[in-house]
């Protein structure tokens, strides 16, 4: 009894926790507006269903490919488009953030860096991807 009763706890907080952490991955996408001003950038208003369908396929098969522990034997370089378009999407994502929020000028304006603000860019993306290899070469041995 006491097993059926875990079991059945395990599962409701499993469903919980998914749907908290879904819910919330849908709620910034709609805040940041990334489907239409991706389609704005890009000019194709009409592939927009097409953008929201290619997010959603993408989330179920990794969420899948997670639970089942989905292993590819890929060479090394097969891996390299998914990498990049992993970067991209994440490139975009904090693209929006930033442009949703106008961190950058404010703070910039408040901190009398106007003039460095190409090199303050430069120093994010370069401390990220630093820190990005980092985690995936050393780190994670």
């Amino acid at each position: 009894m006491i097993e059926l009763i875990q079991i059945v706890l395990q599962i409701s907080l499993g469903i919980a926790g998914g749907i908290a952490v879904g819910s919330g991955v849908i709620a910034l996408f709609i805040v940041l507006d990334m489907i239409p001003r991706l389609a704005q950038l890009t000019r194709s208003y009409n592939k927009a269903h097409s953008y929201e369908g290619a997010m959603i396929v993408g989330s179920f098969a990794g969420t899948l490919a997670d639970f089942w522990n989905w292993r590819f034997p890929l060479l090394s370089l097969a891996v390299l488009p998914a990498g990049l378009l992993s970067g991209i999407f994440i490139g975009l994502l904090a693209a929006a953030l930033t442009e949703v929020l106008n961190v950058l000028p404010i703070m910039a304006k408040r901190l009398y860096m106007t003039p460095y603000l190409f090199g303050l860019l430069l120093a994010m993306v370069l401390g990220k991807t630093a820190g990005s290899l980092f985690d995936w070469f050393v780190y994670n041995r």
